[in-house]
């Protein structure tokens, strides 16, 4: 598996150290797509999946300034779970951002792994009791050049009925969303250097119930994702390089701990 990570990565990354050395440099354009490589898919805490995942953003500013977008995100693994599934994700966002202050709200789409007793596994389906959908308001905010401290708030605002976001009546009616909320604060401990190092530390809790969906289901707030990300960026050639990074991070909540491998490759 390790291996067809690694080949992966290199057969990505000499596409684009081709494509970049041939090709003039062209007028920016509003419209811009990234890719990325890496071991494991980890999200606030959680284990999306243990296999080797590409992912893709396609994204388009609706102003000159580019603070404001609106995108496409998706996600596959490489190969299928042990449980026999395969993860495949599509998101939509629009978002606002102005370096310092983010503000997204994100349809998430993850269809691995569906229970159809509870929910849909229809992606156009987006009935309060069933939908597999979450709507997910993101924001963050970097207090400044002096005090780098980011916090980052989200809630579910919407959906998630495979989630165990939706609780039901006695009789199968709708009753509640449980608006599950993830808070995190993370540190640049190194900056502007070769290597860098940000620390972070999350909690997740609901807004509306006492089990939520980061946590081991006995507590109504858990510290749920602590860890330190390096970052650096390879110099291929004088016209590419290649960010990369390594996340350590422990879940204290659910007693796991993952090392996280990623690239962007363009």
């Amino acid at each position: 598996m390790k291996k067809l990570f690694y080949i992966c990565l290199v057969l990505l990354g000499t596409g684009n150290l081709f494509a970049q050395e041939n090709t003039e440099e062209k007028e920016d354009s509003r419209l811009d797509f990234t890719a990325n490589i890496q071991n494991n898919h980890l999200w606030r805490g959680l284990i999306i999946t243990d296999k080797p995942v590409v992912m893709g953003n396609l994204s388009y500013a609706l102003d000159k300034d580019k603070k404001w977008k609106v995108g496409i995100w998706g996600a596959s693994s490489m190969t299928d779970d042990k449980d026999g599934t395969h993860y495949k994700e599509i998101n939509y966002y629009v978002q606002y951002s102005n370096g310092r202050l983010y503000i997204g709200l994100w349809d998430l789409f993850n269809s691995r792994n569906i229970n159809t007793a509870i929910a849909s596994d229809d992606i156009f389906n987006y009935s309060n009791r069933k939908t597999a959908h979450i709507i997910d308001l993101r924001t963050n905010y970097t207090f400044g050049p002096s005090f780098p401290l980011n916090i980052e708030t989200d809630i579910m605002l919407y959906g998630g009925a495979n989630a165990g976001e939706v609780v039901l009546e006695p009789d199968g009616s709708y009753k509640k969303n449980k608006y599950s909320t993830y808070v995190q604060a993370s540190y640049p401990v190194i900056k502007d250097k070769k290597v860098n190092l940000n620390a972070f530390v999350g909690a997740g809790f609901a807004l509306n119930d006492k089990n939520f969906l980061y946590g081991n289901g006995t507590n109504s707030f858990d510290i749920v994702n602590v860890g330190v990300k390096a970052t650096k960026s390879l110099k291929i050639t004088e016209h590419y390089t290649l960010p990369v990074s390594m996340m350590a991070m422990w879940n204290p909540a659910n007693k796991f701990a993952r090392i996280q491998l990623a690239a962007t490759v363009f």
